[in-house]
């Protein structure tokens, strides 16, 4: 089979990396409709609501449990995945964030008039536990509409 043709008829691929374009899409027009000024940052950032990775994992994990059966090993995997993911995205990359936060406060009182570098850190990178939690009913649920 063609690689390309195999990939575009992949369900278990398509339906999970759609649902993680369309949280984006999401945020992104939500982002347009309450600033009127267009940010692809949006677009291709992360962090917010709801969180596209929590939406991702959970719909593979999800199309691999309706494939499969919620019994097989590839469903056990696929759901420690997504665990690790939602709890990466909940704990470890909000607690960066905050640390970036703390760090550019820290840069910005003492270097003022002093220029280090005109880049601050990345303040916006996790998610909040119901950004996680929304993303991933987002993700189960794309996934039962589009399977």
């Amino acid at each position: 089979m063609n690689f390309f043709a195999g990939i575009a008829s992949n369900q278990m691929l398509l339906i999970p990396v759609s649902a993680m374009v369309a949280v984006q899409i999401y945020k992104f027009a939500r982002d347009w409709w309450r600033t009127r000024n267009p940010s692809l940052h949006i677009l291709f950032g992360t962090g917010g609501m709801p969180s596209s990775h929590s939406a991702l994992v959970t719909s593979l994990a999800t199309a691999t449990g309706i494939h499969y059966g919620f019994d097989s090993a590839y469903f056990a995997i696929s759901c420690v995945m997504a665990l690790i993911v939602m709890y990466d995205a909940r704990g470890v990359r909000q607690e960066s964030g905050q640390h970036a936060r703390v760090l550019n406060q820290i840069v910005r009182e003492l270097m003022s008039g002093h220029t280090i570098s005109d880049r601050e850190l990345k303040e916006f990178l996790g998610h909040t536990t119901i950004e996680v939690f929304v993303g991933a009913i987002v993700g189960i649920l794309f996934t039962l509409l589009f399977i």
